[in-house]
């Protein structure tokens, strides 16, 4: 186990990503160019705050998405290996939302974020202190509410927002899945029902931690599939992230598998995270996917198993706008602070951010009556 302090939880309790737990998963099996440091707050004995922040050394990454072969690419490679390699993340890349830092109820907002700069600031100079210059620094994944005190506090950085975060609130009165198809307007219960017979021969399973050890390589294989064809990338998850967060977050981990024929296809998992629910990485071989629609049935069940069980909210995070819409959930605006180390760079911090960042067109999808 970390040797975090025991109160840690405590100060978490809302959040299962700044867990002990989950923080454990992260240490263990986070990937390869990436270094997690947990940050604890103490005035005098007591722990009052922490913090996660993550440093990505893109150096380590054969690619950073595969999807957009063309000049404008290339450029951005460029950019990224030589000015923005070393990128050191206040919270977690890995997740959408405030999963950044977490402070008791009794700590003025402006005293917790003049703190957390502090602490930033001094792990900056200690990464330099051993040899690893960071080149930016980014808060990520904050709501419009969320963001403004910490503008306040960091002054001289941008201010950005990507793309949304897709939430899909969930109807107090359903309590099946049925609830939710009645719902929708005759279009959408057509494409429901167009999905689940293109599905007809899939078996979908509950995997359990032998399960997922026995398939790790596949699941690995078709989780990179998609993680490699995305526009963009700075990560690329470790091989045994899976097994090793079924081990440690037992049911609060779920990993469900989609097999044809007997043979592993797709799978994808969620996280309980209090009333919310949070759609985590997923993967599918991409024939298949197309010929049975994969992924749309993917929502369809995430939707399905949270209602049943009770869940407010489901988190669909990033990408796939469109086909999120389609199935009911809403954008909400995400924000997040930016600085580079170079004095020029950040001057003209906007334009270079708008080379880092692909922008995403797309259309909102209202599927309810």
């Amino acid at each position: 186990m970390l040797s975090l302090p025991l109160e840690w939880n405590l100060l978490a309790a809302d959040n299962i990503f700044l867990t002990r737990e989950y923080l454990e998963v992260l240490e263990n099996s986070s990937p390869v160019n990436m270094t997690c440091h947990f940050i604890g707050f103490f005035e005098e004995e007591k722990l009052i705050g922490i913090a996660l922040t993550q440093f990505l050394f893109a150096e380590k990454l054969e690619s950073f998405g595969e999807r957009d072969k063309c000049l404008k690419t290339s450029v951005r490679n460029f950019a990224l290996r030589n000015f923005a390699s070393h990128v050191l993340f206040v919270g977690n890349n890995m997740l959408t939302g405030q999963n950044a830092f977490a402070f008791a109820k009794n700590i003025k907002e402006s005293k917790a974020v003049k703190t957390l700069h502090k602490a930033i600031n001094q792990l900056k100079k200690d990464l330099k202190a051993t040899g690893k210059k960071v080149h930016i620094t980014s808060l990520k994944d904050f709501t419009a509410k969320e963001i403004a005190p910490l503008q306040t506090e960091f002054k001289n950085n941008y201010t950005f927002s990507t793309q949304p975060n897709m939430v899909f609130k969930i109807n107090k009165n359903w309590k099946t899945e049925q609830d939710y198809i009645d719902a929708l307007s005759k279009k959408y219960r057509d494409q429901y029902k167009r999905a689940r017979k293109k599905a007809d021969g899939i078996v979908k399973q509950k995997m359990s931690f032998s399960d997922i050890k026995k398939y790790e390589d596949v699941i690995y294989d078709l989780y990179f599939h998609v993680a490699k064809n995305a526009p963009f990338n700075t990560f690329f998850l470790a091989r045994n992230h899976f097994s090793f967060f079924k081990e440690i977050m037992k049911d609060d981990f779920l990993l469900y598998g989609y097999f044809l024929d007997e043979k592993l296809v797709g799978f994808n998992t969620l996280i309980k995270n209090g009333t919310v629910m949070d759609t985590y990485f997923l993967g599918y071989d991409e024939s298949v996917q197309r010929e049975k629609m994969l992924y749309l049935n993917m929502l369809y069940d995430m939707i399905g198993y949270s209602i049943k069980k009770g869940f407010e909210t489901i988190v669909f995070a990033r990408t796939a706008l469109e086909i999120k819409s389609s199935v009911g959930a809403k954008p909400v605006k995400m924000y997040g602070l930016i600085t580079h180390s170079n004095a020029l760079i950040n001057h003209n911090i906007a334009r270079f951010f708008n080379y880092l960042e692909p922008k995403t067109d797309w259309q909102e999808r209202n599927p309810f009556k």
